[in-house]
């Protein structure tokens, strides 16, 4: 004869099978957090620096694609700073003078190097004798060419320096002043406030503007 004996349920074991449903939950979400990624804010990511030129001359651009290729492939510094001078502005390209040029090229070690300029060579009339260089840039103005060529120097393009050197020897990399703007002169200190040498936006120069406050002792301070 068969008999039925009742057991009743521990409340402690529910408990237990409660808790590994929960904790199983639990891993269940974690594993589709895991797959399916964590949203990150990419707005602020925006990398500012250019990689090709914006203006359109293909002239410029067949230069960026010869330089492109031999910074790939000569693994050169110099290719790679060429590069990367053929892809900004004009405003971060300025031009260089002559003077400064022969400034420059006078230091020593430097003799019988090419001058490499990814800019504008401009003519300076306060140089009487010009000594004899060997130039390459981007573009020679028409007073400066004909100084450098009259002096005995030799003025190259960009493509005929990758033949004369493709990596680079024998060169010196120089750059304008990029900050000889008259533009940033304005910049710094705000105008009129002490010990500030920032040039103000004024309407004209005359008696009757910017003469005060700041300009003398007896308004304020004088800078």
């Amino acid at each position: 004869m068969c008999m039925l004996m009742f057991v009743p349920s521990n409340p402690f074991n529910q408990s237990l099978h409660r808790g590994d449903e929960i904790s199983g939950a639990i891993k269940l979400i974690f594993l589709l957090f895991c797959f399916q990624g964590i949203d990150i804010r990419h707005n602020k990511d925006r990398k500012v620096h250019r990689k090709e030129p914006k203006s359109q001359d293909i002239y410029l651009r067949l230069l960026v694609k010869l330089y492109r290729f031999l910074a790939r492939r000569s693994n050169a510094p110099f290719n790679k700073v060429v590069l990367r001078r053929l892809f900004m502005s004009r405003t971060n390209r300025p031009p260089i003078a002559i003077s400064r040029l022969i400034r420059k090229m006078k230091l020593a070690g430097r003799e019988n190097k090419t001058a490499v300029v990814v800019g504008t060579i401009t003519d300076d009339v306060r140089i009487q004798t010009l000594p004899k260089l060997k130039i390459c840039a981007l573009r020679f103005t028409d007073g400066a060419r004909r100084r450098i060529l009259k002096a005995g120097g030799q003025v190259m393009t960009f493509d005929q320096l990758a033949l004369a050197s493709p990596k680079g020897h024998g060169t010196v990399l120089l750059s304008g002043p990029r900050k000889s703007r008259e533009v940033y002169r304005h910049f710094g200190k705000a105008p009129g406030t002490p010990h500030s040498h920032t040039k103000p936006y004024i309407r004209s120069k005359g008696r009757k503007f910017e003469r005060a406050r700041g300009r003398r002792p007896s308004c304020g301070y004088k800078n």
